[in-house]
C-alpha cells in the first residue's frame, strides 16, 4: 500500500508532482494559486479531478461548477475544460488508462 497526505506535500505552483504512475493510471498533485487557471485543455485519458483544499471553478462550453474540498469531477477522454482557482487550491488529477489511446507516447 502507498499513501499520500496530499494537503501536506510540498507541491510548488506551476510544478505538478506525479504521485504515482504505472501501466494503468497516473495520479498528479497540483497546486493552483488563487486567480490562476489551468487553461482550456483536454487529455487522451478518462480523468478524475479531486479538490483537496481551496476552491475552484470548472468551466466548459455548457456551464460551470464551483466547489471546494471533496469535489470530485469526472471527464471523458478528450473532454475540454478550464479549471480556475477561486482561492489557493490543491488538486489531485487521476488519469486512466495511462497512457490513453492517442497519447503521443503511444505513437510508433
Amino acid at each position: 500500500m502507498e499513501t499520500w497526505h496530499v494537503t501536506e506535500l510540498d507541491i510548488e505552483a506551476h510544478h505538478p508532482q506525479v504521485l504515482r504512475s504505472d501501466a494503468e493510471t497516473r495520479a498528479i498533485g497540483i497546486q493552483l494559486p488563487a486567480g490562476e487557471q489551468m487553461q482550456s485543455h483536454q487529455v487522451h485519458e478518462s480523468s478524475y479531478l479531486i479538490v483537496v483544499a481551496g476552491e475552484v471553478e470548472i468551466s466548459q462550453e455548457d456551464g460551470s461548477v464551483e466547489g471546494g474540498p471533496g469535489l470530485l469531477a469526472h471527464f471523458e477522454p478528450n473532454e475540454r475544460r478550464t479549471v480556475s482557482a477561486v482561492t489557493d487550491a490543491r488538486l489531485v488529477l487521476v488519469l486512466a488508462p495511462w497512457p490513453g489511446e492517442g497519447h503521443p507516447s503511444r505513437q510508433a
